[in-house]
């Protein structure tokens, strides 16, 4: 049994203390549009998490028996459509606690010796996020994000090595599980000379993140199978269950299914999909959640505007119909929440150049001033 380090882990946490999941989910919900299952799982499992941190590192009395008691890291697989507000939750939760949250990206990570980053970079980022402060980035939270670009690759797809398939997921165990890493203060492999840092990831959060194309397919075949295997002879439920698939296959929720053996076949390998025991997903965002998205949210981007306006005294609006126009485009182009402010950009280009000069204290946005604007993006046929 590793040794308690007593480190206050509540000076390391905003104002001291540690939120319960109402209390978080609530701080999202503020923030957040949609998503309220990922929500209410996220709020779980980030407070267990950092009470496991805290019984790690302080000599909270529980009984005798519980004290030997080691509790499990409970990593978290994310997948959901891109835009759909993965990387934000995790943010705002991060914000929040007060812990550093390093975003990094798996697909400039490659095997040890050979080109592209090694994993112990992604240690560095979260170094980096908090000034250096060791104690601070051994509870902070990492996020791996396009995990799902290291999955395996499919037979006879190369002849050549997956140097960033295969070789990464093995690298990623170590720090995932919890070990000392020695950790290059400035990454990368130009300066061997570097002194290592040793970082303790036995608290760090771990979350994989990505779209995971395809994994829905796959989850509907094992769905298939399983009835199909279930429905031979005469069975009174065969009706029951083939009502059930076609339900399934209608619904964006089949992503409620997923087991790990999905994962597995979809690229990851047995060893690293133990160590994420929490799935979960983002759902694909609805044309009413994107209009929410854009002006309910405290910091919403509507808002953002609202206040660039207002600093050259101006006071902007915008007509209902076109923020459903702004939400219809961010879908049509399946760039999700994270496209709407291009849109608006694309919008407002031509106000925010001359606001200054703009003899009208208002400038309100209408409908047919929205569709001129996007008619490429939307693709709008001009009445006859």
């Amino acid at each position: 049994m590793k040794e308690k380090k007593n480190i206050n882990v509540f000076n390391l946490l905003k104002d001291n203390k540690l939120p319960t999941p109402p209390e978080i989910m609530d701080y999202l919900n503020q923030r957040v549009i949609g998503q309220d299952d990922v929500k209410k799982r996220l709020s779980v499992a980030i407070y267990n998490h950092y009470k496991r941190v805290l019984s790690n590192l302080t000599n909270i009395n529980v009984g005798e028996e519980l004290n030997e008691i080691e509790i499990d890291k409970s990593n978290i697989i994310l997948n959901g459509p891109t835009g759909s507000g993965k990387t934000f939750i995790i943010k705002n939760i991060a914000k929040m606690l007060g812990v550093p949250c390093h975003i990094h990206d798996c697909t400039k990570l490659t095997q040890a010796g050979y080109v592209g980053e090694d994993v112990e970079n992604i240690l560095t980022g979260l170094l980096q996020e908090c000034d250096y402060n060791i104690p601070k980035a051994e509870i902070g939270i990492v996020c791996l994000d396009e995990i799902d670009k290291i999955a395996i690759r499919g037979e006879n797809m190369s002849l050549t090595r997956d140097v960033s398939g295969e070789g990464v997921q093995q690298s990623l165990l170590k720090i995932i599980e919890g070990d000392v890493v020695g950790v290059m203060p400035q990454g990368g492999r130009k300066h061997p000379e570097q002194e290592l840092i040793p970082i303790d990831t036995s608290n760090i959060l771990f979350i994989g993140m990505g779209a995971f194309v395809g994994l829905d397919k796959i989850v509907e075949e094992r769905l298939n199978t399983y009835n199909n295997s279930q429905s031979i002879g005469f069975s009174m439920n065969y009706k029951n269950q083939v009502d059930e698939l076609e339900e399934y296959e209608k619904s964006e929720d089949i992503l409620d299914e997923v087991i790990p053996m999905d994962l597995k076949k979809f690229g990851l390998i047995p060893e690293l999909i133990g160590r994420f025991p929490i799935i979960t997903h983002t759902k694909k965002l609805t044309k009413e959640d994107m209009v929410k998205i854009i002006k309910e949210p405290k910091n919403s981007i509507l808002k953002q505007y609202q206040k660039l306006f207002a600093l050259d005294g101006k006071k902007l609006i915008f007509d209902d119909k076109c923020l459903e126009i702004i939400a219809e485009t961010a879908i049509t182009s399946e760039t999700g929440a994270r496209g709407i402010r291009g849109i608006m950009e694309t919008i407002l280009l031509d106000y925010m150049f001359d606001s200054v000069k703009h003899k009208h204290k208002e400038i309100k946005i209408s409908e047919e001033y929205s569709k001129n604007k996007l008619n490429k993006l939307l693709k709008i046929k001009k009445a006859v």
